[in-house]
């Protein structure tokens, strides 16, 4: 199992029944979506841990070298294209995998774990959730694309062909173009997943509006 990922960790009511494991984006940290939980309006008294996994540092080949927090390099994009590298993507799935592994140790199902991600953690959550051996609550896929198709084509597994997906995205976004987040959902419904896609007129970012969408649609997997 890969060494467990520090996290930042927080509990909604005593005695969790479920778990929420929330990826951030390129260049963020495990404290960029903490405050989102409390605007969830998630149902009074559903016991569910939140767990904000940060990411290790490394460089970004795109981005010149820089080193930042990241769940995998980007070699390179074009207009529309991103282009991953698979050996990265396939660590940080195993990251995900001792979190997940390590909330069923803490009494967790894994039917009760349900991964969400934003832009790059996004992409980590959708093959991290599809390739996943056991059965998930869902996948809530933010600003997001496929990082690796082929992944998903070769490592999906039966028991999350059925598992529901949450994505939405920025019609305005520059950074990762709606028409990715627009692929990456019919792919995900031809791999038999069912998926809700709701467009916000934003850009590479996270509204109100959206934010009380993913809380219903957590309570809804996790009440």
């Amino acid at each position: 199992m890969s060494e467990l990922l520090p996290c930042v960790e927080i509990e909604t009511a005593p005695s969790p029944q479920s778990s929420v494991i929330w990826l951030h984006g390129l260049g963020a940290d495990g404290n960029d979506f903490v405050p989102v939980v409390p605007e969830l309006g998630l149902p009074a008294g559903l016991a569910v841990r939140f767990l904000f996994p940060h990411a290790p540092y490394m460089p970004i080949s795109c981005n010149n070298g820089y080193v930042m927090r990241a769940w995998y390099d980007i070699v390179y994009f074009d207009s529309i294209d991103r282009h991953a590298d698979l050996g990265g993507v396939q660590a940080s799935v195993e990251h995900i995998r001792a979190l997940i592994a390590n909330e069923n140790a803490r009494g967790i199902p894994s039917e009760c774990i349900l991964l969400a991600g934003f832009s790059q953690g996004g992409a980590i959550a959708y093959t991290a959730g599809l390739t996943h051996p056991e059965a998930l609550a869902g996948i809530v896929a933010l600003s997001t694309y496929l990082p690796a198709p082929q992944l998903l084509d070769a490592s999906s597994t039966q028991a999350n062909r059925t598992t529901p997906v949450f994505a939405a995205h920025g019609s305005h976004d520059p950074v990762v173009p709606v028409a990715l987040g627009e692929t990456a959902v019919r792919h995900v419904t031809d791999l038999g997943n069912p998926a809700s896609w709701q467009t916000w007129p934003i850009q590479h970012s996270v509204c109100q509006p959206e934010i009380q969408a993913i809380g219903q649609f957590i309570g809804q997997r996790l009440g």
